[in-house]
């Protein structure tokens, strides 16, 4: 379930960030292995740059792997009542870091 936080929270920067108008991110983990195996982002060439720079600027940024997600968007603390309702996306992130994964704060990251 991290995984796809951190693919949304990514996502939805780099598009506020306006350097896609639309922005696909999949990561792929497997086992015993910390660091994602397989990295895709596709931005259905609305990007100012190609998906593979785009790629090496979100490993740069942030760390992908389940300790790094954790850390980064503060998911020690679980949240399953409140996320139990009404889903996981398209919420608003609260004060208490509760759907931190919808924050856009990287924009000038990108």
């Amino acid at each position: 379930r991290s995984a796809a936080y951190i693919a949304r929270y990514i996502a939805k920067n780099v598009v506020a960030s306006e350097v896609a108008e639309r922005c696909t991110l999949q990561l792929a983990y497997a086992i015993g292995v910390s660091d994602p195996l397989s990295i895709y982002v596709d931005t259905h060439g609305t990007s100012q740059v190609k998906d593979e720079e785009l790629i090496k600027k979100i490993t740069s940024i942030i760390d992908l792997t389940p300790r790094g997600i954790r850390d980064h968007l503060n998911l020690h603390m679980p949240i399953y009542k409140r996320s139990a309702a009404y889903g996981h996306f398209g919420r608003e992130p609260q004060d208490d870091g509760s759907f931190s994964w919808e924050k856009i704060d990287l924009i000038n990251k990108f």
